[in-house]
This record gives C-alpha cells, structure tokens and sequence, in this order.
C-alpha cells in the first residue's frame, strides 16, 4: 500500500496517511505559500488510493491554526472524503481543538455542517 508523509514545517502540517497502519492524520499549522500546490497530492492520494483504504478509516485533524486559503482546502479534502464515504467506506472524522482556541471549535463545527460525515470534535 501506498503510505503519504509529509513533514510538517512552521507553515505546513504534518501529514500521514498510512492505510498499513489505518493512521490518518493532519497536524500543526496550515499556511502553505502555494495551498492548491500543497493540498492537491492530498487529494489525489484519496482518490488512487481508495480501493487500498481499510473499511473503517478514522481521519484526525489536529491543526493548531489554519489561514483562510487552508481552510478551502480542507474543506476539498473532506469533499473527497465524502466520495469515499458514497463509494462504501466507513469514514469517520476526529477534530481536535485547544479548549481556549474558540476559533478552531467554531470551525470544526462548520465543516461538520458543511460534509455528511460522521464528524467528531474533541477537545485536546
């Protein structure tokens, strides 16, 4: 199976998505210069790697903060998370937030509202 990792930096999450070990997770902070060149791999990696995925798939997003051109991006990966979901797959989404962060709350709360998937958020 085809594992994604990226190492994350002062502008760009960590990401790992690892069907051998069922761990999916988006971590740190979100401002890539370039958002679309940053988060399309992503997403491709969703797409070609569907039919890899196990039939549960629990997805973390554990951002610290997110700009706004991040946030349309997000939002296009969990879109493509709803394609897998309408393709047979168990998708669950956890999103973590800082108790004194009102802003990230506030925003998981609007994907939930935004997507059809099961959709949890948690405080750290």
């Amino acid at each position: 199976m085809n594992t994604f990792f990226l190492k994350g930096t002062d502008d760009t999450p960590s990401v790992i998505l690892d069907p051998a070990n069922n761990l999916y997770e988006f971590s740190g902070r979100s401002l890539p210069e370039d958002v679309s060149a940053f988060y399309k791999p992503i997403i491709s990696w969703f797409k070609e790697t569907a039919v890899f995925l196990p039939g549960e798939v629990c997805i973390k997003f554990n951002l610290e903060y997110f700009n706004t051109a991040s946030s349309k991006a997000i939002l296009d990966v969990l879109f493509q998370l709803e394609t897998l979901r309408d393709a047979g797959h168990d998708i669950k989404i956890k999103w973590y937030f800082d108790t004194h962060d009102e802003s990230m709350h506030e925003a998981g709360e609007e994907y939930k509202e935004l997507v059809s998937l099961d959709f949890e958020i948690l405080p750290r």
